[in-house]
């Protein structure tokens, strides 16, 4: 006895029912999958838990990051599509701790190359201190001119040493209340997310845009 083909037409109300699922959900999965490696590759946001950045951020601050700052990476991985570009002493990143993976956000106070030292919580780089004593609470990193915060102390000193190549030492501004680069040391550079660009929401104020 010969077969008749299946009619598609005559689908089962189980088929006709994940037919019709697909047909409705799929464009929004579609744009959410999008979406959620827009946000991991390209830009992302950061909610500061402490204050150990003040006063430049603050607790509960959100904080714009630019994953695009130092490469291009395969989306949840460690795998570059485009060469990175290189931190810069000043600028302000998410990475992860060395110590325990926590996501955590610092100041790069040096990268490879350079002759770091850290005395009563003020920078000095190949011999040159950051500050003055006109104004010890404000570092200069080139143009940048960075508020620090000294009013719990400057925390552990660091001796003077080379940071070496692919490396960079991350503090927090509030240099007496920062678990930073003095406790868990060094952090990869591959092991940057991102860089913060700016404040888009400040408790008491708001939504702005206060750039970093």
């Amino acid at each position: 006895m010969t077969r008749s083909a299946p009619n598609p037409a005559r689908a089962t109300p189980h088929v006709a029912t994940t037919r019709r699922i697909l047909r409705d959900w799929l464009p929004t999965l579609s744009l959410l999958l999008l979406l959620t490696i827009a946000r991991t590759s390209l830009a992302n946001h950061y909610s500061v838990p402490s204050g150990s950045m003040e006063p430049t951020l603050h607790p509960g601050d959100r904080v714009a990051v630019n994953m695009l700052a130092y490469g291009l990476r395969v989306p949840f991985t460690d795998i570059e599509l485009i060469d990175r570009g290189e931190p810069r002493r000043g600028d302000v990143v998410v990475f992860k701790s060395p110590a325990d993976g926590t996501r955590l956000i610092k100041r790069v106070a040096a990268v490879g190359g350079d002759l770091v030292e850290l005395r009563a919580g003020r920078l000095w780089i190949d011999g040159d201190p950051l500050s003055d004593d006109a104004q010890p609470q404000q570092e200069r990193f080139g143009a940048r001119i960075v508020q620090i915060n000294l009013n719990d102390g400057g925390g552990p000193d660091i001796a003077p040493f080379r940071v070496p190549a692919g490396m960079a030492l991350v503090l927090g501004d509030h240099r007496g209340n920062s678990l930073d680069g003095r406790f868990f040391g060094l952090v990869p550079t591959v092991s940057l997310y991102g860089k913060a660009t700016a404040i888009f929401y400040r408790s008491g104020d708001g939504l702005g845009w206060t750039k970093l």
